[in-house]
This record gives structure tokens, sequence and C-alpha cells, in this order.
């Protein structure tokens, strides 16, 4: 083994015996091996509290916590690290009882040198090929749930065309009889129909409804054939006002308040309007869904030299931690069946992405999670061409 290799190998002595752990650790430091020592059990399992170790040479003979109580504690909590048991030459049954509890080879004392080096190598072996074979399996795992997820994209590409070629149909018809029925209003003799205001707002609704269906089959069709970006200049605040009062019922029958902060001196954006407002939408339904009732959202908008950062925080449940890389990937979601795609944050990072922006999370469970989408302000996002 290389020097370079050896220096890297956390290594803990432990005896009761001082002069024989001090003797060992010099002449190991002689060969390039630098070892913590402790004189008792408990005074080992302090140490791995405080620092991870690769490898502990022990006595199994110690007052108070034994080798072997050592080794089973061990064993419960440090399952990466390899123990070396040391015996005397009438106690080489508790080697072997050591082996059966999970020690990696016991060796009896006096010690030749050469032999403990032998062992400390071949088990720091161990470790480095168990470390590689879990790290090769963890990879082959993801890999196969990523041609997965492609699998079920293509197919989803493929029936996102059918639908969405079948929803514009009756959105065409909807939006017709709409303008139809707004020409008919606009008549002289209908000029003092009852409540004619509110026939008036609930169809300019209605075309806003429509024309924002839309958007979202174009954007569905977008994800099968990718279209370019529309430019604009985008007052951020302003979408995000005009998103919480598109999905304010959904917040108000939870009785979650949802509240912006901004600088005072924000300025628009050059980006895609319709992208930035999916963004938030996607972004404020996730956080609604996770916000226990009473609960709050909060919108932050801030700018920092080239670019803008949008945060959204709730007060909700919390991701685990195990589920923080996950979240943004295809069709992966926590919601009971038939409640979500898993499409969401994956379609949100996408469009950040595509926007030359990044999306993070921050989250602990029981203390909610909190969304940072980092966009560029306008002139790094026209050199890119987006």
């Amino acid at each position: 083994m290389e020097p370079e290799q050896i220096k890297k190998i956390r290594l803990l002595l432990v005896d009761d015996e001082t002069q024989f752990r001090s003797t060992l650790a010099k002449r190991l430091k002689k060969r390039g091996f630098a070892a913590l020592q402790a004189g008792s059990g408990q005074e080992c399992l302090a140490i791995l509290s405080d620092q991870p170790m690769d490898i502990v040479v022990m006595d199994v003979k110690m007052p108070g916590m034994t080798g072997i109580d050592t080794l089973h504690r061990i064993r419960e909590k440090y399952i990466e690290t390899e123990i070396i048991l040391l015996t005397g030459h009438a106690a080489t049954q508790d080697g072997v009882e050591g082996i059966k509890s999970g020690a990696f080879d016991y060796l009896t004392k006096p010690v030749e040198l050469s032999h403990l080096l032998s062992k400390i190598i071949q088990a720091y072996e161990k470790i480095i090929a168990a470390r590689q074979s879990r790290e090769a399996a963890a990879y082959k795992a993801h890999i196969e749930q990523q041609m997965i997820a492609t699998e079920r994209l293509a197919a989803l590409g493929t029936l996102a065309a059918g639908v969405a070629h079948e929803i514009n149909n009756p959105l065409a018809i909807i939006y017709e009889s709409a303008g139809y029925l707004g020409a008919l209003l606009q008549n002289e003799e209908l000029a003092d129909m009852p409540h004619k205001a509110v026939f008036e707002k609930a169809l300019r609704n209605i075309e806003s409804g429509v024309k924002r269906a839309r958007t979202i089959t174009h954007q569905l069709l977008g994800n099968v054939r990718k279209s370019e970006a529309i430019l604009a200049e985008v007052d951020v605040a302003e979408l995000i006002k005009e998103v919480i009062l598109l999905i304010q019922k959904e917040a108000q029958d939870k009785e979650i308040v949802v509240k912006l902060q901004t600088d005072d001196d924000l300025k628009p954006i050059w980006a895609d309007p319709n992208h930035i407002r999916q963004v938030l939408i996607n972004l404020l339904n996730n956080a609604i869904h996770a916000t226990l009732e009473g609960g709050a959202i909060t919108f932050e908008v801030k700018a920092a030299a080239d670019d803008m950062f949008i945060t959204v925080s709730d007060t909700g449940m919390g991701i685990p931690k195990e589920n923080l890389e996950k979240i943004f990937e295809p069709f992966f979601s926590t919601k009971a069946p038939g409640e979500g795609t898993g499409l969401g944050l994956f379609v949100t990072k996408e469009i950040v992405e595509k926007l030359g922006g990044h999306i993070r999370v921050d989250s602990r469970v029981g203390q909610g999670a909190r969304f940072v989408v980092q966009l560029p302000s306008g002139s790094k996002l026209k050199d890119q061409g987006v």
C-alpha cells in the first residue's frame, strides 16, 4: 500500500496497558500510521462518537468493559469500522468468539508488528472494497431508475401530445362562445340588462381561463417538442401577486396565510413570463399541499448583482433528508395515489435551468421547507440566446 493511502487510515489503539499501547503507537508511527489511543472500552466509544475510525485494534482483557463488550457496542453503531482483537496466548478462545461477533481478525500478544501491519492493511482494503461495492450498487440503482423514468416520460410525451390536441378543440369552442356572448351584451337592447357588469366580468374570466389553459397545453407539448422561450420584461412581484390570487381559494380553504416580501427598488427581469408563472404556481401548490391548516407561506424576492432570488418558504411538514435528492426526479411523489403526478418539481427544475437559473431546497422534518430559485436578471439570459 502506498504511503499516501496509509496516511488516510483512521486507526485507534485500545488497551489498558499504557506502556504497551504507547510503544505500539510509536512503532506504527514509524511505518506511517497515525494512531489515536484509548485506555478503556468507554474511552474508545467516546472517541468513536466524536470522530469516525476505520480500524480499531483492541485488547480483549480490559477491566470494566471488556474488548468483547466494546466490540458488540461498536458493531451496533459503527458498522463500517473494522476491529482487530489482541489476546493472550491462553485466551485465543476470546479471539474466536470475537470473530463470531463481527471482528475482522485476532492476534495474540506479544504482537509481531509485521503481522499487525498486514492485518490493518487487509482490514482497510476490505473497507474500501465494501464502500466501492455500495457505490456501484447505488449507481446501478440510480441508472435503472433513470431508465424507468425516461421510458415513462417518453410514454407521457406521446400521451401529452394527444391530450393537448383533444383539449385545445373544446377550448376553442368555449373561447368562441364567450366572445359571441360578449358581442351580444354590447347590443343596445341589452344596455339595461340586470347584472350586466357581473356577466361581462364572468365572460372576461372565462376568456382569461381559456388563454391560461391554452398556455398550459402548449407547455405540455413543449415537454415533447422543445419550444423557444418568449422573452419580455417581467415584474416578478406583480407576477407573484397574480399567482397568489389565482390559487388563493386553495390557501383560504386551509386558512393558510400567503405573504410577499420584496426589495423596495426591485427591477423587472428579462425572462419568459409564462415559464416564470408556471414555476411560481408549481412551488405555491407544493407549499400549500405541505402546509397544515393555519400555517403560512412566504414569497421573498431579492436582487443581487446580475441575479434575482425568489424564495418560497412554508411552515409545513418538511422533507425527510433521504428525499431531498429525489424530489426533483420525475414521478417522485410523497402524495397519496391520485393526488399528484410527481412531475411538478421536475418540470419546475427543467424550466428554471432552461432560463439559465438554478433551484435548491433546504428543509428539516417538522420545520417546513425553503425553495430558492436563482434567475439571471436579463443580460446573461440574452447572451445565452434563451
